[in-house]
């Protein structure tokens, strides 16, 4: 059923069945993805590691803690200030 699917889209099924409350432990989720996908393993480490890193390299998930993984559409993004930004501001109060 989950062979013409990408372990990355599966493990972004998973996750987005689960839902925005129930953040997955890394192992867990790719455990999951493993049985999903009937795939045969040798070196069950390697494996995690594997999936693990392309997880990590898709921009549609987000590490939330201690080794678990959500969705980014589930958490507002994160805002940065330019540093020239504040540089200025820094400068126009001093002034």
């Amino acid at each position: 059923m989950y062979e013409n699917i990408s372990e990355v889209d599966l493990a972004y099924q998973i996750l987005s069945a689960a839902g925005k409350d129930n953040p997955i432990y890394f192992k867990k989720l790719i455990r999951e993805v493993i049985e999903k996908k009937n795939k045969v393993v040798q070196n069950e480490a390697a494996a995690i590691s594997e999936i693990y890193t392309m997880i990590n390299m898709d921009s549609r998930f987000q590490h939330v803690k201690d080794g678990q993984w959500g969705l980014a559409d589930w958490y507002p993004p994160e805002t940065k200030r330019s540093r020239s930004s504040s540089t200025t501001k820094t400068a126009a109060k001093t002034a």
